[in-house]
């Protein structure tokens, strides 16, 4: 199933171009709102996924009726992959396996903006990314049994403010609307192989990042086996599985993103930066082709380079 929240956080099940409203069907699962509900849904699935097939038999409206929400409002963990790709093969070897958190506040759904924050960042960019959320508490899980945690998959963007003089993860990936998902959970019976789907991200209709998730370094199952066994993982949590770097260009005011990872849907967003900032649109593969290494400069506003 393709599901969905729309309009004032409704829960859906999305059929073709249609969403058809199963609210009812989930009514009876605790919550305080829309974060806690999906995650009792996920908790209950075996016993709610009967009602809500049942429910979502009913008449839906268009999917260009209704505003989509983020699918996974407010999870506990986002949990981040870091240089998980072999970037196609031009990687010597492995990266050491490594994670780091993203604020579930950063989180923002189709058709929402990525704000570029007033700081003096030395880019900005936002990596294509395929996401999985955890289907149940997951501790210190074998490689072996990983696909069982899995509830389902959704695009994910991992948005950072590069160059800050802050050092770490924390100042540079949990901006608020750095997190962009969506636009739909699809369940994992949906995905017959996660670890081969293309993944295409386009700005302005150009072609940015192109690659399959069959270049990751360290698979699905040993993604979790690894960040399972350093903290628990409960459901609903989001752990979003890397992205190849040579693909990455600048982000910048009025740039329409998609993303699509085959299966998942298409993820729409806007980018808006108060400061009209701008980059080069030159990629780290078109860089590195040059002899350059790393992102481009600023060429112009405020940050840029006297």
């Amino acid at each position: 199933m393709k599901l969905a929240f729309f309009n004032d956080f409704r829960f859906g099940v999305v059929k073709g171009d249609n969403i058809v409203d199963v609210t009812a069907a989930v009514a009876d699962v605790p919550h305080t709102g829309p974060g806690d509900l999906l995650s009792g849904i996920i908790s209950r699935w075996d016993n709610l996924k009967g009602k809500i097939e049942a429910a979502s038999a009913g008449a839906g409206v268009p999917l260009s009726s209704v505003r989509i929400r983020p699918p996974v409002p407010k999870p506990g963990n986002i949990v981040c992959m870091a240089v998980n790709y072999m970037e196609n093969g031009t990687l010597p070897k492995k990266p050491q396996i490594n994670a780091f958190h993203k604020a579930a506040t950063a989180i923002i759904g189709p058709g929402d903006t990525m704000v570029l924050p007033d700081e003096p960042a030395t880019i900005f960019e936002g990596e294509a990314e395929m996401a999985l959320v955890i289907s149940k508490r997951a501790d210190n899980v074998k490689a072996a049994d990983a696909k069982n945690y899995i509830f389902g998959y959704m695009n994910f963007i991992d948005g950072s403010a590069r160059g800050l003089a802050s050092a770490g993860f924390f100042a540079m990936k949990s901006r608020a609307t750095f997190a962009p998902i969506g636009p739909f959970l699809v369940t994992a019976d949906e995905v017959t192989d996660p670890q081969n789907l293309p993944v295409k991200l386009t700005v302005n209709g150009e072609v940015k990042q192109d690659f399959n998730t069959n270049d990751m370094a360290h698979d699905i199952a040993r993604c979790i086996e690894w960040v399972s066994s350093v903290h628990v993982l409960e459901a609903g949590d989001i752990l979003a599985t890397g992205t190849n770097h040579r693909g990455l260009s600048s982000f910048m005011d009025g740039d329409k993103v998609t993303l699509e990872v085959q299966g998942l849907g298409k993820l729409e967003f806007n980018v808006k930066d108060d400061l009209k900032r701008t980059w080069s649109r030159e990629t780290r593969q078109d860089r590195k082709e040059k002899g350059l290494e790393g992102p481009t400069n600023q060429l112009t506003g405020k940050y840029a380079a006297k």
